[in-house]
């Protein structure tokens, strides 16, 4: 297993999510009986961080990880949750769910605690003082309940940047969605650069983007084996982040005793990839995006001519995201702080903003079609 220095500490470059556990067959919740022997592998094998979340499996990933990890000496793993922010509900609970979190893992402190989910949607309530969400979480580090304070982010590179003027002194960490694919995509090297900047280690979350980069077509996968014919393909997600030095510990949540296993091996030695190789894997995202995404360049020539006053390059931008990821929550997530009158179903259909896209995109039938898929 290869290690990464954090401050005092030596974290495996390899995290065990609890996000996506073994579940039994009749999809009756999770498998613990499996999750113990992951559990008992992933120990053996030198991984020693584990990363659960308050919402995890419906509310049950803490209970369960903490009574498999809870056979083991406490110093011998660290275990990382996080406050759910994601639910705006929550945000005047801080102190009655930080509480039941210790009780439910069956600690008396957490190796890491994060801000969960950083994004459009909650940014102004996490900074709004009257929740009281930052006092209180500094003031658990204080008293030794937390020992590293950071913050995960599916917002974009503004919202993290204001979290980060309003937090960054504090933060020791910070968890972001990273892969080849969203390097660009995702805005991800912008991202990364802005942690360095205030000197903050990156965490990995998605590193083969909920497993469609675990296998890639034929044409793609011939590629990249002419480089290294003895490495499979979700071997080269991690090469991948292997690569960027300010990664120190990359998270994958793993379903069974398989993707551990290989996880585990290809974690055994740090193989980066060389300049080469880079430019062909970020070469092969970009040929896959240019076919799902539309070619808006945020020119803004269409807002000028909307009768709505839409900003349609960022609902493109969202449109994209929702069309490359096939659904998923990021794009409903980022519309939650946009106002009604703003959304995608605000478009009338006249048209006045494709007779001036350079691109020439079919806007209204881009904002119908969104509107759908956001139905689903």
């Amino acid at each position: 297993m290869i290690y990464k220095e954090f401050q005092d500490l030596k974290l495996s470059a390899l995290g065990m999510g609890a996000m996506r556990l073994p579940t039994r067959a009749d999809d009756a919740g999770i498998n613990e009986e499996a999750t113990e022997e992951m559990v008992a592998y992933a120990m053996q094998n030198g991984v020693n961080y584990y990363d659960t979340a308050w919402g995890y499996h419906d509310g049950h990933s803490e209970t369960v990880m903490g009574r498999v990890l809870g056979k083991y000496p406490r110093e011998s793993f660290y275990l990382a949750t996080k406050f759910p922010g994601y639910d705006l509900a929550n945000m005047d609970k801080v102190e009655e769910i930080f509480e039941k979190q210790l009780v439910k893992c069956g600690v008396e402190y957490f190796d890491f605690y994060l801000f969960h989910n950083v994004c459009e949607m909650n940014i102004d309530a996490y900074l709004d003082p009257q929740y009281g969400i930052y006092d209180y979480l500094v003031k658990q580090k204080e008293n030794g309940r937390i020992r590293h304070l950071g913050f995960s982010a599916h917002g974009s590179y503004d919202i993290m940047k204001r979290f980060l003027e309003a937090y960054g002194e504090k933060m020791e960490f910070c968890q972001i969605q990273l892969n080849w694919l969203d390097w660009s995509f995702q805005n991800a090297r912008e991202k990364v650069t802005l942690l360095q900047e205030y000197q903050i280690p990156v965490w990995v979350m998605e590193p083969l983007r909920g497993g469609k980069l675990a296998s890639l077509p034929a044409q793609y996968t011939e590629k990249l084996t002419a480089f290294r014919a003895d490495e499979e393909v979700p071997a080269w997600a991690f090469r991948f982040l292997q690569s960027i030095d300010s990664v120190t510990v990359t998270l994958s949540g793993m379903s069974n005793m398989e993707q551990l296993q290989q996880n585990i091996e290809t974690f055994a030695t740090e193989k980066k990839l060389n300049q080469e190789e880079m430019d062909a894997l970020l070469g092969i995202a970009d040929d896959m995006l240019q076919q799902k995404r539309l070619p808006c360049t945020a020119c803004r020539y269409c807002t000028s001519h909307c009768p709505k006053e839409l900003d349609i390059p960022s609902l493109i931008e969202l449109y994209n995201e929702h069309n490359v990821t096939g659904g998923g929550f990021i794009a409903p997530m980022a519309l939650k702080a946009v106002p009604e009158e703003k959304q995608p179903s605000a478009c009338v259909g006249c048209r006045s903003c494709e007779a001036v896209c350079p691109q020439q995109i079919k806007i209204s039938e881009m904002m119908s079609d969104f509107c759908m898929k956001l139905r689903g």
